[in-house]
């Protein structure tokens, strides 16, 4: 009886802590269905008197929004398959090839996570001006395609893959394309969805760095159009709502999609290889 009093116990906090940090989501989620006239009654109000669609309605139809929509989930996308593909291929190599070296830019790799994003924008601003990708959404996707964390952890999962499946595989006459492919890949699902979720979260959520690299209105991402969207003087907070309740939609989505893969990934890519 004490152990099931315990787990109870247990149960009922996570949920408690769970609505907490989940209440702020269902206050925009409810209030985006408020008239602008309810949002700031005393006292506040959870759910709305009124329902409403017209936010939504009217959120669609403000300046570019579904082009800003769109032009997030093409960078997001692009930009996280990009990323899969280049952690999942670095990490193999540096998990499972022997070579001079190998240990050395793996370590050097990592320290790479101390130094914050702020002191290398400026180098990465320069470099996208020399190949003419400013003002382009390849300027977004391109330099976050190979990313420290993306590679350790693909690295840390991949190295306690049993490296007898691929003797066996080169015994049998498999290509290292083959072995990458065939074999490597479907045993790396779970560390595949959590840098996929990842990535995309990122991208999608970014703000600071399409703001520096886009320059022109029609190539904005959707966290640069909520940002434009508050005014000086004036801000509709009915139609911010309903915009920023459209745009968490496609995160939530895609962590639902790979959940089931994520914590294996996390647990498996912590591991000491």
């Amino acid at each position: 009886m004490s152990r099931k009093k315990s787990l109870w116990f247990q149960y009922v906090l996570v949920i408690l802590l769970a609505l907490f940090f989940l209440f702020p989501i269902f206050w925009v989620l409810l209030s985006s269905f408020k008239p602008q006239s309810e949002l700031f009654t005393i006292p506040m109000k959870l759910l709305p008197e009124h329902w409403t669609f017209q936010n939504y309605a009217s959120a669609v139809r403000q300046g570019n929004f579904l082009l800003y929509f769109s032009n997030t989930v093409l960078v997001s996308v692009v930009s996280t398959m990009l990323a899969v593909t280049v952690n999942i291929m670095a990490g193999y190599a540096l998990a499972k090839y022997v070579f001079k070296g190998r240990d050395a830019i793996f370590y050097g790799m990592i320290a790479t996570l101390m130094i914050p994003l702020q002191v290398i924008m400026i180098p990465i601003f320069l470099q996208l001006k020399n190949l003419g990708m400013l003002n382009s959404l390849w300027g977004i996707i391109i330099p976050p395609a190979a990313t420290p964390t993306g590679i350790f952890l693909a690295r840390q999962y991949i190295i306690n893959l049993p490296n007898s499946m691929i003797e066996s595989a080169r015994i049998d006459g498999a290509g290292e394309s083959y072995i990458f492919v065939r074999i490597i890949v479907p045993l790396s699902q779970p560390i595949i969805a959590t840098i996929a979720i990842f990535s995309f979260m990122w991208r999608w959520n970014d703000y600071l760095w399409p703001l520096i690299v886009i320059t022109d209105n029609r190539k904005q991402t959707i966290q640069q159009a909520l940002a434009s969207f508050v005014g000086q003087l004036q801000i509709n907070w009915s139609d911010l709502l309903a915009m920023t309740t459209i745009s968490i939609v496609p995160v939530i989505l895609v962590f639902l999609l790979f959940q089931r893969y994520f914590m294996t990934g996390i647990t498996s890519g912590a591991v000491k290889g």
